[in-house]
């Protein structure tokens, strides 16, 4: 839709920033997980990660399917076969040795008899950063409308009432109260300070090298 000039801003996948020439990014916001992020993980029924030879990938995902992909050629020096698929966690191990999962998906699928990876966690582990899944962009021809919207404040809002959310949908995911306070105030980051922005640039040049995206531009933040 912001491709398409149909919204004046979106909570876009970073590595979609790569491919739309004339977006800006919104500073100091983002979704993102400096450790563990929980809902982007790798499972499999292989004994490890060298033992991947084909990954079905969620179909709703942009930058985690890229992130696989930069985690395996870059840091296990493999490539194996990646293909889209509708997010059932069965289906995908029955066909595939590893399966990317997103989202509630991701928190909330049988762990029996399977490996799960935690995607950020892996990046950590290789790089000591964290990592950016999303940020807010819009068209650098609109930037002047980000000043009158305060992105920052809807996120701190929304950690104020963090409470009232968990409690909105433990039910439907079937997740403690507790899990999901945590998850929401511990495992993702809404900041997107240096270490992050560091991540996050990394992320960029290992994307290009791999040829995952086809050029590398810096990242554009809007001027407040």
């Amino acid at each position: 839709m912001l491709a398409r000039g149909e919204v004046d801003a979106a909570l876009v996948p970073v590595i979609e920033y790569q491919r739309l020439p004339e977006v800006a990014v919104v500073p100091r916001v983002c979704v993102g997980a400096r450790v563990r992020v929980r809902s982007v993980v790798l499972a499999t029924r292989a004994d490890s990660l060298e033992d991947v030879s084909t990954i079905a990938l969620d179909i709703s995902s942009r930058t985690s399917a890229a992130l696989v992909e930069v985690i395996f050629r870059e840091f296990l020096q493999r490539a194996p076969r990646v293909t889209p698929a509708e997010p059932d966690i069965h289906a995908m191990l029955q066909s595939f040795d590893a399966a990317l999962m997103i989202g509630d998906p991701a928190m909330t699928f049988p762990r029996e008899g399977v490996r799960v990876y935690d995607l950020a966690g892996l990046w950590r582990e290789y790089t000591g950063l964290g990592f950016v899944f999303a940020m807010w962009m819009m068209h650098e021809s609109d930037a002047e409308q980000a000043r009158v919207i305060d992105f920052a404040g809807a996120r701190d809002e929304g950690l104020r009432r963090a409470e009232e959310i968990a409690a909105r949908y433990e039910k439907d995911l079937g997740l403690t109260r507790d899990e999901l306070l945590i998850y929401l105030r511990e495992n993702i980051c809404y900041e997107l300070d240096e270490e992050m922005r560091a991540g996050l640039d990394l992320f960029y040049q290992l994307a290009h090298k791999h040829g995952i995206i086809e050029s590398q531009r810096p990242l554009k933040l809007i001027e407040f």
